[in-house]
């Protein structure tokens, strides 16, 4: 017979012997209908067998197993027990036969054989191969031997009960009475045999496992670990296993857990180890509970066994995904992850020591870590990330040795690498990457601050910042996570140990474990970095420039970092503390300039190089001090440095002690520094503001009593009287809890709000008062007629009414009238006439104001003011001649039809005024042309009606002899014709000639860019009504914009075109293909 028909007739065999029956005479119960139906196929199968010729070779081959098979009980009358053996002899059967067959064909498979084989030749098919058919009867087969010779044998609490499996399992639950028969351990002993012998076929193993593993790990263990009965007679006693079959029985499980994969090893293991002991409802849902409760000395053997896996090569993994593979990652997959990692960390009893179970599972767990499966990664680097923290917590000297250090190795190395090892990378770009992604997902991510994280972290925290520093250089996937550590550290470390990193990483402290000597990072292959030796420098300058190139950087990088702390207090507690120390830095120099020089004669040379070395370290801090603190002012706003009242409390401490430094030593009445001096009045002012608050609690006058002392050192030694005054109020006023209050707070508070302006009010108080005298004067000449004086020569023109005399006049202490909203018009023309620039620019931003608010003083005089800004437009300084500007775009925005015109002629023939500086003629037509750009944009809907005259100004200006003025023309025409709309109609033919002729004849490459340009903000401009208003012109413009891109040498204005032509593109896109709309029309009829 051949082999494929021999297997299909050992099938046929078995599937006579557990196919179902026809209907036969209703029994009177389940139980005898089923015993029944096993009686009637185990009969019809041996008659088959003995009368059929085609199970001749299957009824020899079962007389070969039957006469092996020591274990065959024929004399019982247990028709179950006869129906298992049966079907354990055609599995036996038919594993012997593919056993065979599977020998013969590698056998055979020879190298010969393969040679005649033609490429177009399929391979041949081994023999243990089943078709689907035959592997759903094998596993009908193996149900009806769990179910009827495994099972019932197991003893209560072993394994998961047939009743909890299925309605067919309840059914036959108490068909067979394991515990009752004589030889359970037995015939348990002859089921699970058999079944290891056919899961030595891997055809046979895939099956057997998949469906019978749990099973026939509960019969091993059952088998092999259960304790001895001592009870029972001989007969009893003969039945039972020996010591060499127990002892087997625990050999093979020893094998089968080892040979399986693990995670279903472990998940069946936890399984056997039942549910936990608790006596609750049976109808429970919980899965664990539903388990039942298994036998102790199961339950230890199963933790024993638990605990082997997880200490072998993989464990960790083998025990994580036996527990959430499956997982939908809800809030129960979360528990699951946490209970997990509360596992790992607890030592089991059966590890040797602690020290070798941690020092085999801790790098596991960084394992965990470095998972790339999305599917699986999240709940993996959940579970390392919870037992990182739990075991730093619980065993912080075994995670300090076998977690945090491993796990910060590459860090750590970035501060040891020495050029004489033989690498040029100590650290490659990958370790580097994986470190700082371990710390992020451990520190970061786990945010669970403890001492010993905090202290491991803090060891690499300058190469972390380092690293940083190089990333904000590069493109890198490292900033973020880098960035995110030293943000979480300095957000979680006590307010000292923060400020103590911080003056650390600017240089002001001891120096860290940073990058070692000779050695940077440089860029790595995969977006990272990695750390390489440093190329040797020759050049002294060189190296100078670098290290102090390098200390900047990190200082701004530094500031960076305190930027992003936003809701913290540690920025204004580091700038505080720099103010503190240059208080001292500034005590420490007043009393070196006492000390006399010291005698090297008497020295050593080495006494004397010590001496000079300690003066230069100390002259390097005091700049690094005044670096550091000029950086931080320069970089953060004063919203994040002084964000409490506390903070401003502190911080005017700071200013007073060292305004009090020195104050002994001075012996005349001079003031020192006037920006020491103007510094101090702000200060004070400052402190007026806080106290002119509203409501002032006991405890904001308890912080601010620390003002006392320095205010009364103050009001007693400084030089200015002013300062005096302002010192003795304001501590009178702190000292009293606000009882007493003086008059001049409130001018100390305006002070503090226009610092620069109590510089210059001397010189401009002088001027008013003598306009102002002689306004009096000629007023009583002339019986109460108003004076007009003209502007440049005796004064502005100011009214004598008996609401403006107080206001101008004032001349009491300044705290009257001196605010901005009650000084008089005429007061502002005079300081903008000041030849301090503060106080001009000041007056010019606010006589915009008044214009722009329809002051009716400034719309009376607005010719005046018209005057007045066109006079400052020709100012050199920057800060005068653009509100300059700005006043005259408001003034043309508000009166367009006269201002308008003026400016045109002034930028048309440059300016007008008698006092002008013809030199700088151009530079004011090209302000002028500024001004008219923003007149342009400001114009809004009534541009088609006010720029039409703007359109011809020009495009004159286009032909004028200067580049400059040319290119500003263009400028000023883009933006205003990009706002014409239709009213560009009528003008497109000129544009368009003027443009063409500029792009293709101009030689200064400025005017060019500028016509390409106009020609990209009028198709910007127009967008959808382009073809309407340039539909005659619309091909010249393309042919220009064609002939640049092909011709133009200049890449700016090429760039110019192409951006125009796609312009142009989108345009005639939308023209063509207009975008589809459902809408309804409705149509009258006539």
């Amino acid at each position: 017979m051949r082999c494929a028909d021999m297997t299909s007739a050992v099938f046929s065999a078995i599937d006579v012997l557990i196919k179902p029956l026809g209907e036969a005479s209703a029994p009177s119960s389940q139980r005898e209908a089923l015993l029944a139906a096993l009686q009637a196929n185990r009969t019809l199968l041996l008659e088959q067998l003995h009368g059929e010729k085609r199970f001749e070779e299957v009824r020899r081959l079962r007389e070969e197993v039957t006469a092996g098979a020591t274990w065959l009980c024929s004399d019982t009358e247990d028709t179950t027990w006869c129906f298992v053996q049966e079907c354990l002899l055609l599995l036996l059967s038919l594993a012997q036969h593919l056993s065979v067959q599977l020998e013969l064909f590698n056998q055979t498979s020879t190298p010969s054989a393969a040679r005649l084989r033609t490429p177009e030749m399929a391979p041949a098919l081994s023999p243990d191969v089943l078709s689907v058919s035959q592997q759903k009867t094998l596993g009908a087969a193996l149900q009806f031997v769990i179910s009827l010779g495994l099972c019932p044998y197991l003893a209560p609490g072993v394994g998961v009960p047939l009743g909890r499996r299925s309605a067919f399992g309840a059914m036959v639950e108490g068909l067979v009475c394991g515990g009752a028969v004589p030889a359970a351990d037995r015939r348990l002993l002859t089921t699970t045999t058999v079944l290891l012998q056919l899961a030595e076929l891997s055809s046979l193993a895939t099956l057997v496992f998949t469906r019978c593993l749990g099973d026939i790990m509960a019969a091993l263990c059952q088998l092999g670990y259960r304790p001895h009965r001592a009870e029972g007679g001989g007969a009893q006693t003969e039945k039972e296993l020996n010591l060499e079959e127990r002892k087997s029985c625990r050999e093979a499980l020893k094998g089968l857990l080892g040979k399986v994969y693990q995670p279903i090893v472990v998940k069946e293991l936890l399984i056997l180890q039942g549910g936990p002991k608790q006596s609750g409802a049976a109808g429970s849902s919980s899965s664990r509970a539903a388990l039942g409760s298994a036998p102790p000395w199961l339950r230890r053997l199963c933790g024993q066994l638990l605990s082997e896996r997880l200490m072998q090569p993989n464990g960790v993994q083998a025990v994580i995904r036996a527990i959430l593979e499956g997982g939908t990652g809800g809030e129960s997959d979360w528990r699951k992850c946490d209970g997990v990692a509360r596992i790992l960390v607890a030592c089991p009893q059966q590890s040797a020591s602690p020290d070798s179970y941690y020092r085999q599972v801790c790098p596991q767990i960084l394992d965990l870590l470095h998972i790339r499966d999305k599917l699986t990664a999240q709940q993996f680097q959940r579970v390392a990330t919870r037992a990182a923290l739990t075991l730093t917590e619980d065993k912080p000297e075994f995670a300090e040795q076998y977690l945090l250090a491993p796990l910060l190795r590459p860090l750590q190395r970035c501060s040891t690498a020495s050029a004489d090892d033989d690498s040029q990378t100590p650290v490659e770009d990958w370790e580097l990457t994986r470190c700082v992604e371990d710390v992020y997902k451990i520190w970061v991510v786990g945010n669970s601050p403890s001492a010993p994280l905090m202290k491991a972290l803090e060891e690499v925290l300058p190469v972390i910042f380092t690293l940083f520093c190089f990333t904000k250089q590069n493109v890198s996937h490292l900033r973020a996570p880098c960035q995110e550590i030293l943000l979480w550290y300095l957000g979680h470390t006590e307010k000292s140990g923060a400020l103590l990193v911080l003056r650390q990483l600017s240089g002001l402290g001891e120096q860290m474990k940073e990058v070692a000597p000779h050695f940077h990072f440089i860029p790595g292959s995969d977006g990272g970095a990695k750390l390489s030796l440093r190329d040797s420098v020759s050049d002294e300058d060189d190296v100078l420039y670098e290290q102090l190139s390098g200390e900047q950087w990190r200082l701004e990088c530094l500031v960076q970092l305190l930027a992003e702390l936003k809701d913290s207090d540690l920025p204004g507690d580091f700038f505080l503390e720099l103010l503190q120390d240059l208080t001292s830095l500034a005590a420490e120099e007043d009393e070196g300039e006492d000390e006399q020089e010291v005698d090297v004669s008497a020295m050593t040379l080495l006494e004397v190089e010590q001496q000079l070395l300690g003066r230069a370290a100390g002259r390097g801090q005091k700049l690094t001090l005044l670096q550091v603190l000029a950086v931080v002012c320069e970089s953060l706003p004063h919203t994040l440095l002084l964000r409490k009242t506390t903070q401003v409390v502190d911080f005017m401490v700071s200013l007073l002690q060292r305004a009090c430094v020195g104050l002994d030593r001075v012996t005349g009445p001079s003031t020192g520094s006037p920006v020491e001096s103007q510094t101090l009045s702000m200060g004070m002012g400052l402190v007026a503001t806080l106290l002119s608050a509203p409501q002032l609690s006991a405890g904001d006058y308890a912080s601010m009593s620390v003002l006392l002392p320095p205010l009364e050192v103050l009001s007693q030694k400084h030089p200015d009287v002013v300062i005096q005054e302002l010192a003795s109020g304001l501590r009178a006023i702190i000292a009293t809890h606000g009882a007493y209050r003086p008059e001049n707070l409130t001018a100390a508070s305006q002070r503090s709000r226009h610092p620069y302006m109590t510089q210059n009010n001397n010189a401009a108080s002088r001027k008013k008062q003598k306009v102002q005298s002689e306004a009096r004067d000629s007023q009583a000449s002339q019986s109460g007629t108003r004076t007009e004086t003209q502007l440049g020569k005796t004064g502005p023109p100011e009214e004598a009414g008996p609401g403006r005399g107080p206001a101008g006049g004032g001349q009491g202490s300044g705290t009257g009238g001196s605010a901005a909203p009650t000084r008089a018009f005429s007061d502002w023309l005079l300081e903008a006439c000041d030849p301090d620039v503060p106080t001009r620019a000041v007056a010019l931003r606010t006589l915009t104001r008044m214009v722009q608010d329809s002051d009716p003083d400034a719309v009376q005089a607005q010719e005046k003011v018209l005057m007045l800004f066109l006079e400052n437009l020709e100012h050199e300084d920057s800060f005068v001649y653009l509100s300059a500007i700005q006043g005259l775009a408001v003034l043309a925005d508000s009166y367009p039809e006269k201002i308008l015109h003026r400016l045109l002629g002034e930028f048309q023939h440059g300016p007008s005024l008698p006092k002008s500086n013809k030199e700088h003629s151009l530079e004011t037509r090209l302000k002028v042309g500024e001004v008219l750009m923003r007149a342009s944009r400001a114009m809004g809907e009534l541009a088609p009606h006010l720029g039409r005259p703007l359109v011809g100004v020009f495009l004159r200006g286009t032909r004028d002899p200067d580049q400059t003025v040319r290119a500003s023309s263009l400028s000023n025409l883009g933006e205003l014709c990009q706002r014409l709309d239709y009213a560009l109609g009528p003008l497109a033919q000129e544009l368009s000639s003027c443009l063409s002729a500029l792009i293709k004849t101009e030689k200064e490459v400025e005017v060019r860019r500028a016509a390409v340009h106009v020609i990209a903000l009028l198709l910007r401009g127009l967008s959808d009504k382009t073809t309407q208003v340039l539909g005659d012109v619309l091909l010249d413009l393309y042919r220009a914009l064609k002939w640049v891109v092909r011709s133009d040498q200049d890449d700016v204005a090429v760039l110019h075109a192409q951006l125009a032509l796609e312009e142009l593109d989108d345009v005639m896109r939308r023209f063509i293909f207009p975008e589809q709309k459902l809408e309804k029309k409705i149509v009258v009829l006539p």
